[in-house]
């Protein structure tokens, strides 16, 4: 199979309406929000097409969409989630807000690992809670440390909603660190809400955090791996220790998940995997290839490649563009990328890119970076 990342032309995917070509103007590159620039998965277009030829587009029903999850956990991570404590929910974010009031009450802080999704902060605030910060360390790894002590801020009842892999930085937690959060979480009293959408894109090195904590729940899709964002469903999964709190969640959450959408991510999972393992080489070879033309064009900036997203974490802090250089490569170079700012404390100074596109695209993006930073204490 071919790699999905090199099919589509850059005219081709201006055709498209979604928010990441439709958002800026149309002289503007936009390497930003995670969309990827592919085609979708063969069985996956036939799955939705062979519904759509029938009109199966009511309300989601039955237990496939667990079973195809707890099938390809199996394979490719060895850990065998019971489809019984698993719920469809509409979307990961929506069944963290649901997770959330399932495991605490409604004033209680949420901890999380800064940087991080905005969207933590957004959701979060958005339920009238505190979000209390707890800084990664220089390697952007989970710091027990600031873990503990954020912990302790936030007190006994708080929640700790886990980006794992996390995003923006790629980095996959190992074994050792997540069964240390574990230990912390269960010294202090905090319940843990893992956020997993991105785990397929790691391949095999990803450890569920359910695999090494039996009183947490995890939020995964194949929407972020197959790329799906547009076909709504994700799946709640609870450790054993927690099927009672899943237990509780109201039946009508899952009326908001898309019946497409569980169809697809149901094919994705069972039939995708193929194609996935060709978009994994892809991103391998795209990650060495911004490597290098950063070294070459931009070696002022600095970039660690994670293997747990398709998104770059770029600090772009020595090339002298202020706290939002997003705004400098989009105004002076027609580029778009993810302004580091709504990611929290560490945030400043860094962009974030989306590197599932075509070798072309970034290829173009890093020469128009390039100009927006000529005359800066980075210009090559």
């Amino acid at each position: 199979m071919g790699n999905p990342l090199r099919e589509l032309t850059l005219d081709q995917l201006r055709r498209r309406t979604s928010v990441k070509w439709r958002h800026h103007p149309d002289d503007v590159l936009p390497v930003w929000v995670a969309e990827m620039d592919v085609p979708l998965a063969e069985p996956v277009a036939r799955a939705i097409t062979d519904a759509v030829a029938i009109g199966d587009t009511g309300y989601p029903a039955g237990t496939g969409y667990a079973e195809a999850l707890a099938g390809f956990a199996g394979t490719r991570w060895g850990w065998h989630p019971a489809v019984e404590r698993m719920a469809v929910v509409p979307d990961v974010m929506l069944g963290v807000v649901e997770m959330l009031r399932l495991v605490s009450h409604r004033d209680a802080p949420v901890v999380v690992n800064c940087p991080v999704y905005p969207p933590f902060y957004q959701f979060t605030r958005s339920l009238g809670r505190q979000v209390v910060e707890a800084p990664l360390d220089a390697a952007a790894r989970i710091d027990p440390a600031a873990l503990e002590a954020a912990f302790v801020r936030a007190g006994r009842g708080a929640a700790y909603l886990l980006c794992n892999p996390q995003n923006p930085t790629g980095t996959v937690h190992t074994r050792a660190e997540l069964e240390q959060v574990a230990r912390l979480a269960r010294e202090h009293g905090v319940r843990v809400v893992a956020d997993e959408i991105h785990a397929p894109i790691t391949g095999g090195d990803f450890v569920p955090y359910l695999s090494v904590a039996g009183d947490g729940l995890s939020l995964l899709s194949a929407s972020k791996a197959w790329n799906l964002a547009g076909l709504k469903a994700a799946l709640a999964v609870a450790g054993p220790e927690s099927a009672a709190d899943l237990a509780r969640l109201p039946e009508e959450v899952g009326h908001g998940a898309s019946h497409l959408g569980v169809i697809a991510h149901t094919a994705a999972l069972r039939d995708g995997v193929e194609w996935l393992d060709a978009l994994l080489e892809g991103l391998d070879e795209n990650r060495r290839l911004l490597a290098g033309l950063l070294a070459e064009h931009l070696p002022g900036i600095r970039y660690a490649p994670g293997g747990g997203t398709y998104l770059a974490w770029l600090d772009c802090r020595e090339l002298g563009l202020g706290d939002d250089p997003a705004e400098a490569f989009l105004e002076r170079g027609r580029v778009a990328l993810n302004s580091g700012l709504p990611f929290g404390t560490g945030g400043a100074g860094f962009v974030r890119m989306n590197l599932a596109t075509t070798p072309e695209v970034l290829e173009e993006a890093v020469r128009r970076m390039r100009t927006a930073s000529a005359g800066t204490s980075g210009k090559s």
